[in-house]
């Protein structure tokens, strides 16, 4: 699914992936589940590219489903991965990550999800670049800020372009089928991730990019202030 001339999204059942074309190669921006490698190179090489064009990879939190198919990623090209510094110790197979702080309403959804398991880890995967709070990173002219956004997970790390206006939330934000755009699910912490997504809505931005449901393409800071304002109202009743 082409969303800007040079942004494209990789639809997959759970966990979404997207690329970006910079004038030096390829940025992918998370990887999918365990064994989505293969998807996702015919995704690239449909629109005629190359696999081996790929120089980042960009992951936005340690979660399987974001994170699990890295480390075969990395086997095609030279290609650097850059995460939050928070959640490096996960992804590289050091520390397991921490299990969220599921609502009465969440229990069902997870047990659903997970067979009332925890996901398995997704395979280690070398971390180059260890990112903090207001780091950039530049995606073949095109500079990208890391925003630091715990909550979902310790080191949960939005994208951020501010020429093109476009972000990437990973899974701090989330949009229903019906177009509902809600704070992410299965959160280690809920009160740091409603506080990170108000810190997303408050940026200048054109085309927000979610872990799971449809991206909004079109007047995304108005979508996302108006999120952040149900999720007051919510809060106060």
């Amino acid at each position: 699914m082409q969303l800007l001339p040079n942004l494209y999204m990789f639809r997959f059942s759970v966990g979404h992936a997207f690329l970006w074309r910079g004038a030096d190669g390829l940025t992918l921006i998370d990887s999918g589940v365990p064994g989505s490698a293969p998807a996702v190179a015919a995704g690239i090489e449909s629109l005629g590219l190359r696999p081996a064009d790929v120089r980042r990879l960009l992951l936005t939190h340690h979660h399987t489903d974001h994170a699990g198919s890295a480390a075969e990623i990395t086997t095609w090209a030279d290609m650097a991965v850059y995460a939050h510094q928070a959640d490096t110790p996960v992804l590289q197979g050091q520390e397991q990550g921490q299990p969220p702080l599921l609502t009465d309403w969440e229990r069902p959804i997870w047990d659903e999800v997970h067979g009332g398991k925890p996901p398995q880890p997704a395979a280690p995967v070398v971390v180059d670049h260890r990112l903090d709070d207001g780091d950039l990173v530049d995606l073949g002219g095109e500079p990208a800020v890391a925003v630091a956004v715990p909550g979902h997970t310790a080191g949960s790390v939005s994208f951020y372009l501010p020429r093109s206006r476009v972000l990437f939330t990973g899974d701090t934000i989330a949009r229903l089928p019906d177009g509902t755009v809600i704070l992410g699910v299965f959160n280690v912490d809920p009160e740091r991730a409603a506080e990170s997504m108000k810190r997303q809505a408050d940026l200048d931005v054109e085309t927000a990019c979610f872990g799971h449901g449809e991206p909004v393409t079109h007047g995304a800071s108005a979508v996302l202030r108006a999120a952040v304002t149900q999720l007051g109202d919510r809060s106060s009743g």
